[in-house]
């Protein structure tokens, strides 16, 4: 009869406790799983909708100039030698490394134009970036075509108009195609219009005032994608809006960190419910292992044994804690899906792997005290209890 044979045996002898430990341990691990795939599915989907809400690059002509302000008050600025960006420029984007990460870019052509004899701030727009880098935006009528306009919400309100009503501007008139639902921003008291339409309005045809990039950066450093359109785009600023970035990636982070303070306290308890069971098992085979030091087992053979159950209580658990926690997950991320595509739950080996490796170690160490102190036990003291 061999180690594994008796270990096997006993494990079969003694279903209860088995059954205890491996459903405590198995517990603990699917709950670390469940903790950490929810974790990592809900901050990709964030990520991934955060990347595409607004945008996290600003590109603006290169200019020098002086801010005219003082103790709060601000008396405008100015600027020497401002050069507007050639809109063809901006195919150089599409050349850097990170490319792939670039989810949209949005020229804008800026220019102050009047309605009515009262001034208002003119901005054209590619429509089709617009619907990323600003999926908040609601528009009451429909987005504009060729020589029709979208007002901002308190702008239609100052000039009194709706879908449907007609403008003058610079001597040409346009349809209003729709309002704007007020975002609170200030898109809310200007005037949109399709890129071309606006730079042939302002005399502007070819050239940009700003441009707004969305990049996805989840796996690329933010500051690396500004170098390399720093490096395309050398006649223009470029740069990280870091507020929203670095804001971005605290609260994943914490997210993050709670995920696994809390999965460090459920595989405590799970070592814990190992080292008590076990503990418990080692005294009632007290008469047993005194049977098998007097029959010449050494002291390694009891550990071995020992180990031997440990570890195929821990195997067991490590494949039924990953399928649980998958299971939990794949139900408990219904409860954050904000759309009807849900969140993806796909397999990943790492974690399952990580749930093996952490049952297998949480049980062999859980069970080396207990294993020890078997392996202590003086034969002839074992024997008198029988």
């Amino acid at each position: 009869m061999t180690l594994k044979t008796i270990a096997f045996r006993n494990l079969l002898r003694r279903k209860g406790k088995a059954a205890f430990v491996l459903a405590g341990l198995a517990i603990g691990v699917a709950t670390v799983v469940t903790v950490i795939t929810l974790i990592e599915a809900v901050t990709a989907d964030i990520t991934h909708k955060l990347d595409q809400y607004g945008a996290n690059i600003l590109i603006v002509p290169k200019t020098e100039s002086l801010t005219l302000s003082y103790g709060g008050l601000s008396l405008g600025g100015v600027s020497f030698d401002m050069q507007e960006i050639r809109q063809e420029e901006l195919a150089r984007i599409k050349t850097i490394k990170n490319a792939a990460n670039v989810a949209a870019v949005g020229p804008m052509t800026l220019g102050a134009v009047q309605i009515a004899a009262k001034p208002v701030l003119l901005a054209g727009v590619d429509l089709q970036a617009a619907r990323t880098l600003k999926p908040w935006w609601n528009v009451s009528g429909s987005f504009p075509t060729e020589q029709e306009i979208l007002f901002g919400a308190d702008a239609a309100q100052v000039f009194g108009v709706a879908p449907g009503s007609r403008v003058e501007i610079n001597g040409q008139s346009l349809a209003v195609a729709g309002v704007l639902q007020t975002t609170g921003s200030q898109d809310d008291q200007l005037l949109f219009a399709p890129l071309a339409t606006a730079q042939q309005l302002l005399d502007k045809e070819g050239k940009v005032s700003i441009v707004e990039v969305a990049a996805l950066c989840a796996a690329c450093p933010i500051e690396e994608m500004v170098k390399q359109i720093s490096e395309a785009l050398p006649e223009a600023n470029v740069m990280a809006v870091q507020q929203v970035v670095k804001s971005r990636m605290h609260s994943l982070e914490q997210f993050r960190a709670l995920s696994y303070g809390i999965s460090g306290v459920v595989i405590l308890v799970g070592s814990l419910v190992v080292f008590v069971t076990m503990m418990a098992s080692v005294r009632e085979r007290t008469e047993e292992i005194g049977i098998f030091r007097a029959i010449g087992f050494r002291q390694r053979h009891i550990m071995q044994i020992i180990f031997l159950e440990a570890f195929v209580i821990s195997v067991l658990a490590g494949a039924f804690g990953y399928l649980i926690g998958l299971g939990a997950t794949k139900i408990a991320v219904q409860f954050f899906a904000t759309d009807h595509h849900g969140i993806a739950v796909p397999f990943n080996s790492s974690v399952a792997l990580g749930a093996f490796a952490l049952a297998i170690i949480t049980g062999l160490l859980a069970s080396a005290y207990p294993a020890r102190l078997a392996a202590k036990l003086d034969p002839n003291d074992a024997l008198r209890a029988l």
